[in-house]
């Protein structure tokens, strides 16, 4: 499937008398903007493409959906349905992930790791809201006051997961499908009573916002099975945010680079 041949189905599923349809061919993006909102989003068309490969009409279905959810709640804020007492919850992202809006606004964010960054987002339901400086503003609330909710709403998130052993290490999967999966990477109290059950070297992997694998790597085999897994799981994630996994040691997380059957701190790298 070709960048024109997608656009076509999703005018499809979300017809031009509601939406108006914007293709850059240079920047391969498609700037996508509700008539009678006013209000617009760009999408990136090579990654839809290549998970298009994979999961055929399911890919086009969840971008369709998160567009429209996303539309939604652009809807509810204007109409001022939008209650900032609701929950606000963390969010993990890339570094490279933009630190404004499309209106340009700045992004409220913490400073998390080499690789991540903390966004905040107002939960509604179906989908969330990232959280800007100009709606704090009008809400009149502190971003002190909104990381403390967000951090107390993370350590009440479930901590179920499913293990996997593979050439003996064990994996620990965190996927419920909340939408704040890697969030958990936040909650230092599950990662200070996983630390408690694992043996070899404790691992922490958030490759797309929907999962948080934490690994008991007992053996170089094990990281090679780490690298190829998280990079999976990267390629497919709806929202990507890093390949590279990372230490937890002593409360800290310490990214690290894994180069054929080798294992490669950033520290040992650096010397």
């Amino acid at each position: 499937m070709k960048a024109l041949e997608l656009i076509r189905l999703f005018k499809t599923k979300m017809t031009e008398e509601i939406y108006m349809y914007d293709y850059n061919r240079e920047t391969n993006k498609l700037r996508l903007t509700h008539k009678q909102l006013g209000k617009g989003m760009d999408i990136s068309i090579p990654p839809i493409l290549a998970k298009y490969e994979t999961k055929k009409e399911e890919a086009i279905n969840e971008v369709v959906y998160t567009i429209q959810e996303t539309f939604s709640a652009m809807e509810k804020e204007m109409a001022g349905e939008i209650d900032p007492t609701l929950a606000v919850y963390p969010v993990i992202r890339s570094t490279s992930f933009p630190l404004k809006s499309n209106e340009g606004n700045r992004f409220v964010t913490k400073d998390h790791t080499a690789e991540t960054r903390v966004y905040y987002a107002l939960d509604l339901g179906n989908t969330y809201r990232l959280l800007d400086e100009k709606m704090l503003a009008s809400w009149n609330v502190r971003e002190t006051e909104i990381r403390e909710r967000a951090l107390f709403q993370v350590r009440n998130l479930k901590t179920n997961y499913k293990t996997d052993e593979v050439a003996g290490n064990i994996f620990y999967f965190f996927n419920n499908n909340d939408g704040y999966d890697a969030s958990r990477i936040l909650n230092e109290s599950l990662l200070k009573e996983m630390k408690k059950q694992i043996s070899g070297d404790m691992t922490v992997s958030v490759p797309h916002q929907d999962v948080m694998i934490i690994g008991d790597i007992r053996n170089e085999t094990g990281y090679d099975v780490l690298a190829q897994m998280t990079m999976h799981f990267f390629t497919v994630g709806t929202v990507p945010i890093t390949s590279l996994s990372f230490i937890y040691d002593k409360g800290d997380l310490e990214p690290i680079f894994i180069l054929a059957k080798n294992r490669v701190t950033k520290e040992n790298e650096d010397k």
